[in-house]
């Protein structure tokens, strides 16, 4: 099975892992706190990945450029968004009028996905959590991964 690594840029760093299903296998907030601590962190975190064809990025800058280097070294596609195209695809206007409403809204989407998939229910989940949860959604959709999405989910 091949997966997809969805990732929401920071020094602390959301990450969501989907297979080729289309469905979260596991997300995860992480602080790396540090750029040196990052650039060893990305390398560790791919090589626990070894069926991955896929790292989507939202974001941009040195962080991006980290994650883009070691992805380029194992041979995997690169593909960088910007919040506005998940959101565009996945929250409806009103659900995203400002910041604070936007994450609100992609914290009950991301729960809804989390559940959907099987996937360990958090006992809280960070907000960089959820949106690489929703960027691995968009990117499952745009791979063709996913046709729609499931009515569990936009209810």
């Amino acid at each position: 099975m091949e997966y997809l690594l969805a990732i929401d840029l920071g020094l602390r760093t959301g990450i969501a892992l989907y297979g080729e299903d289309g469905r979260l296998c596991w997300y995860r907030s992480r602080n790396f706190g540090t750029l040196s601590r990052l650039k060893r962190g990305v390398s560790t975190l791919l090589n626990e990945i070894p069926e991955l064809c896929c790292i989507v990025l939202e974001g941009g800058g040195t962080i991006a450029e980290i994650w883009q280097k070691e992805a380029k070294r194992r041979g995997i596609q690169v593909i960088r968004i910007d919040a506005e195209q998940w959101r565009e695809k996945l929250l409806y206007q009103r659900e995203q009028r400002s910041g604070s409403i936007a994450k609100r809204n992609a914290d009950i989407l991301a729960r809804r996905v989390i559940e959907w998939s099987g996937a360990t229910r958090p006992t809280s989940l960070r907000h960089d959590a959820a949106e690489a949860i929703l960027i691995g959604l968009w990117a499952v959709l745009e791979r063709g991964w996913l046709t729609k999405l499931p009515q569990h989910i936009r209810k």
